[in-house]
């Protein structure tokens, strides 16, 4: 498992686990992060990590980026 933050823009990935707080983890799974789930790397600029997950475009800091494990 490695973190999303180190994710190959342009790959999909299936998310394995999502760490943090349980206030963080709550927040991904609203944003549609769940374990099981997959996602797919767009772009990584200036800190931010831009993917899409469930058919939806998502920007998250680098930070969260490494709570998430794929």
């Amino acid at each position: 498992m490695i973190p999303l933050s180190y994710a190959t823009p342009g790959e999909e990935f299936v998310i394995r686990r999502i760490g943090g707080s349980p206030e963080v983890r709550k927040h991904l799974e609203n944003l549609g992060f769940v374990a099981g789930g997959s996602v797919k790397v767009i772009t990584a600029l200036n800190g931010s990590v831009i993917v899409k997950v469930k058919e939806s475009r998502v920007a998250i800091d680098e930070e969260m980026a490494r709570k998430i494990m794929i």
